[in-house]
């Protein structure tokens, strides 16, 4: 069974990531690229001074980190060209394998037929759960967005996802009415506390670039779920033929 799950989990998330990385390339990647040239044309413009030292070194928090003390190499990041495209395709598979792992432990564990159908309902759900309720708080950002303290905003991502999917399993699985209000205010009490945002909700993305990169991460995120859902609605079943086989 640990293999079978293993299997499918990697053939599944490599064939649906493949496709969606594909997809990302044109849409959501020329967008973060044009990101990052407004954030660098600002910072150029307003450098930050950080401190001077004895020798009166003129340190810039935006400078290279090898000119600060205590740094002797600059963070890496993919360059631009083929090493983001292979980069950012690496993660996009390393996400859907996670995805597909995760769909088929919640349906063995319901006890549900894995098939094709029933992948893609657990898709759907994992989307709305992972993708879409978070998202109705704190959007898909780009580069140079403002945004909160980031440990703000992973709680409420985390408590929201948890909240969205045990509501979601509370009322497609029950059938009492009371249990579907319990699901109810599970799933938009998040939403009624309020995501995390910045004091001064300032940005250096233009408004239309980050409103046009939430609405195509989103596309991609379901994308994604839902394919990598396909493959293991298709790869299952396949895959216990040849254990039985065996």
């Amino acid at each position: 069974m640990v293999t079978r799950v293993l299997t499918v989990s990697i053939l599944a998330g490599l064939l649906a990531g493949l496709i969606v990385a594909a997809l990302q390339h044109v849409t959501t990647t020329p967008l973060i690229l044009k990101a990052e040239t407004y954030e660098a044309a600002l910072a150029l413009k307003a450098p930050t001074l950080a401190a001077f030292d004895g020798d009166a070194k003129l340190i810039l928090a935006h400078g290279p980190a090898g000119d600060a003390p205590g740094h002797d190499h600059a963070e890496w990041k993919p360059q631009d060209g083929f090493q983001r495209t292979l980069f950012t395709g690496a993660v996009t598979i390393a996400t859907a394998i996670g995805f597909a792992a995760l769909l088929l432990a919640g349906m063995i564990a319901a006890g549900d037929t894995i098939d094709q159908r029933s992948a893609l309902v657990w898709g759907a759900c994992g989307f709305l759960a992972l993708g879409l309720a978070p998202a109705m708080g704190l959007a898909p950002e780009l580069p140079g967005a403002a945004s909160a303290a980031l440990e703000q905003r992973q709680f409420w991502w985390l408590w929201t996802a948890i909240a969205t999917a045990i509501g979601l399993f509370l009322f497609l699985r029950f059938d009492q009415p009371w249990l579907k209000l319990v699901a109810i205010v599970v799933i938009l009490l998040p939403h009624v506390v309020g995501a995390p945002h910045p004091a001064a909700p300032e940005s250096k993305v233009p408004a239309e670039v980050a409103a046009h990169f939430a609405a195509l991460s989103l596309g991609i995120q379901a994308a994604l779920w839902l394919a990598t859902a396909f493959m293991v609605g298709v790869l299952w079943p396949w895959a216990s033929r040849r254990a039985a086989e065996a």
